[in-house]
């Protein structure tokens, strides 16, 4: 596939609707296994939209290991389809209270590409996961309790909604008297980024405070199409920032990282989270070490700027929720003084 060549479609909907859905499909434009995709979409659903299709052609097995199915998804058999208990500490369907103050709230079940390392594997693809009668209910919780303050707008990817449906949502939810802030979480900047329309801008903008964080994985998929999306969101006010995850042959290097987080400030994205994959079954194949992962933030901490710096994160099994990692600077404290390492491993001392 030529780069570009998606752009013969008039719009998202018609992009998205020439998605690949099977194995054969797949296999007229990359060399695949047809049996063993044929296999693990039995399980797991694949859609790769032509856009996304033309930056696995034309970049790389970094991207395409992300959209790409493997066997290995089905013969994995460590950890959970749901490691951090969302269905549990789910008071209504697709609703998750963890925190006091804040909820998750699930209104798509669609996404422009399924990853293949997507903690809600469980659910993302299958028809009827979410329906007008579960949004209403969560609209309907979160109304009911006025010690939620925040809603996250999450899925699947609640861009894939249309424009009527994103601005009755998020009406709603902004009628509730005790919501502050509303987050909106979406992949479609780097999946899809079509997606991003002048008049799904003016119509987000009316609800700020309103914040997006988006989610890029490699460089690559920071395009010229990416950038536009981005631009278009951050020209309507809104605060961007992007949850990256660390996936093994993907983005688990010193260098692929920094240069994802550096690029991703000159389109007006703000690194927000590193996060280590969930122990989601069907995805040990991604999972890389702690270690690794607070090696590639020390080098952050030493080759860009405060800016480019995200928070590395794991979310806690049986629904802990999320706690930061950090590299280990203070090597000893003393009464008159403290010693630290700096990113050259040079180990100094400051006054206590």
């Amino acid at each position: 596939m030529k780069e570009n060549s998606y752009n013969k479609y008039s719009d998202w909907h018609d992009i998205l609707s020439d998605s690949i859905n099977t194995a054969e499909d797949l296999a007229k434009h990359l060399p695949v296994d047809i049996s063993g995709v044929r296999r693990v979409t039995e399980s797991y659903p694949m859609r790769i939209n032509p856009y996304y299709l033309s930056l696995m052609i034309n970049k790389g097995d970094h991207i395409r290991k992300q959209a790409v199915p493997d066997m290995r998804e089905i013969e994995d058999i460590s950890g959970s389809d749901d490691p951090l208990c969302e269905e549990r500490q789910s008071p209504v369907p697709n609703l998750t209270h963890r925190y006091p103050d804040r909820v998750l709230f699930m209104v798509s079940d669609q996404c422009a590409m399924y990853c293949r390392f997507c903690m809600r594997k469980r659910k993302v693809g299958r028809p009827f996961t979410v329906t007008n009668s579960t949004i209403n209910s969560g609209i309907d919780y979160i109304r009911a309790n006025n010690t939620i303050r925040e809603v996250v707008v999450s899925g699947g990817d609640p861009l894939l909604l249309e424009d009527d449906a994103i601005d009755r949502i998020l009406k709603d939810l902004r009628s509730i008297n005790q919501i502050e802030i509303l987050r909106l979480h979406t992949r479609v900047p780097s999946t899809l980024p079509q997606r991003i329309t002048k008049n799904l801008a003016d119509i987000l903008r009316q609800y700020h405070p309103l914040f997006i964080n988006t989610h890029f994985n490699h460089p690559d998929e920071i395009t010229n199409e990416a950038a536009l999306a981005c631009t278009t969101l951050a020209d309507a006010g809104i605060p961007l920032g992007c949850q990256t995850v660390l996936l093994k042959g993907v983005n688990d290097n010193h260098f692929v990282m920094q240069t994802l987080m550096k690029k991703l400030l000159t389109i007006r994205v703000r690194p927000y989270y590193i996060h280590h994959p969930d122990i989601v079954r069907g995805t040990s194949h991604f999972r890389t070490t702690v270690k690794n992962g607070l090696g590639i933030m020390r080098s952050l901490h030493g080759h860009a700027s405060g800016l480019c710096v995200p928070q590395y994160m794991i979310d806690l099994p049986g629904g802990g929720g999320k706690i930061p990692l950090l590299p280990e600077y203070i090597k000893s404290v003393s009464d008159g003084k403290i010693m630290v390492e700096n990113y050259k491993g040079e180990v100094l001392a400051y006054p206590e």
